[in-house]
């Protein structure tokens, strides 16, 4: 196999208490003015507070950026930036979910640049920024260590994807304590849009040696824990799991890429404001079912994996439990379909042509094992829609 770039975070702190680490971390990087980027539920719960209280007790300023909005735009970014540079600040701490670091990693590239973000979409690479210290609070982007950003264009509400070294973390604190008071729903779609970063990155056509095993080990434990993770969020065992496994698959996906799920979720969540764990999981059947025969051996293996299909299963027989096992998680953990979300079917079915064409257009659905025309990714649209 030829040569592959493997990129992650400088530091990774990972378990109980990593959240606790912060001062520790910014002395390792050498960084003493931060800009703390959040949003306003991390400052009700206390979150935000706990790790002002670590700055002050260490004689550091911190200021806050409490504004960063659910699927960042780029005003958002615009304000976090203006702050960012305003203050003279040396590096960012993200605190949140997705949305929150995705705003951090956004301004700390942007700060250094001029013009508007969708000049800096993909293909454009992003390699310098300011560093981004992460702290996640939910168990599903992985944004915490990936080079990837997705921000909406405020002017053309396209859910731009953003990629380079410059939007990596320097450093992770992974701390699944953070996740024990998530709800229901937002438990169950991250950790769906985890399992869907890990099975990608292993279908995936520039999946490699190194993410082959994280992927494979991220599903494993997915599968095992996050009907308990929902069932029961004060379960530390679970939800370390889930933390630990999300954090994986943003490593894997990060270094082989996403496919044609999450080519897909995006437009979803660009029209109708669909979160983009629950876009993926209202995807994840259907788009699963339509790709196997691009990589039946691999999808199988997912199967396995994740205790859907028994060794002595052939490959055929692996995929069809594989594809039941996906319906049945989503029926478990009451996925709802487009219309049970609010989406009108007039409005579903004249987006379709657009949707598919920035499907395509995002460059994911090149790396699935399948790779579909404008055409077939409408007609995925529809099966999806009538599935539900």
């Amino acid at each position: 196999m030829s040569a592959v770039a493997i990129n992650l975070p400088r530091i990774l702190r990972v378990g109980a208490g990593a959240s606790t680490e912060l001062v520790a971390t910014m002395a390792q990087l050498g960084v003493s003015n931060p800009l703390l980027v959040t949003d306003p539920f991390m400052v009700q719960q206390g979150y935000a507070g706990a790790l002002e209280q670590q700055l002050k007790e260490a004689g550091l300023p911190c200021a806050v950026f409490a504004d960063s909005v659910p699927d960042p735009t780029t005003d958002s970014v615009a304000a976090a930036t203006h702050k960012l540079q305003a203050g003279g600040h040396d590096c960012v701490v993200a605190l949140g979910g997705g949305s929150s670091i995705d705003t951090a990693k956004a301004a700390a590239v942007m700060v250094q640049r001029d013009g508007p973000m969708r000049d800096y979409k993909v293909p454009c690479a992003i390699d310098t920024g300011l560093p981004v210290i992460a702290v996640p609070t939910t168990a599903g982007t992985g944004s915490e260590v990936t080079r990837a950003a997705v921000i909406t264009d405020t002017e053309t509400q396209e859910k731009m994807l953003c990629m380079g070294l410059g939007l990596v973390p320097v450093a992770a604190l992974v701390d699944y304590e953070l996740t024990l008071t998530m709800p229901y729903r937002l438990s169950a779609d991250t950790g769906i849009d985890s399992l869907c970063h890990a099975m990608e990155a292993y279908v995936s056509r520039k999946a490699n040696a190194f993410t082959d095993g994280i992927a494979l080990t991220a599903m494993a434990a997915i599968h095992t824990h996050i009907r308990t993770a929902c069932a029961e969020p004060d379960n530390r065992v679970a939800r370390e799991a889930m933390m630990l496994a999300a954090t994986q698959g943003g490593m894997a996906f990060s270094n082989a890429s996403v496919t044609l799920i999450h080519g897909m979720s995006r437009p979803i969540g660009a029209h109708f404001h669909v979160p983009h764990g629950l876009s993926n999981a209202m995807l994840l059947p259907e788009v699963t079912a339509w790709s196997v025969s691009g990589a039946e051996r691999r999808y199988a293996d997912c199967a396995r994996i994740m205790g859907l299909a028994r060794t002595a299963d052939n490959d055929q027989l692996a995929t069809d439990k594989l594809i039941a096992g996906l319906r049945q998680l989503n029926a478990d953990l009451q996925v709802p379909g487009p219309a049970e979300w609010g989406v009108a079917q007039q409005s579903w079915d004249q987006l379709m042509p657009l949707m598919a064409q920035q499907a395509l257009d995002s460059g994911s659905p090149s790396n699935n094992p399948r790779i579909p025309d404008v055409e077939e990714i409408a007609q995925l649209y529809q099966r999806v829609w009538d599935a539900a």
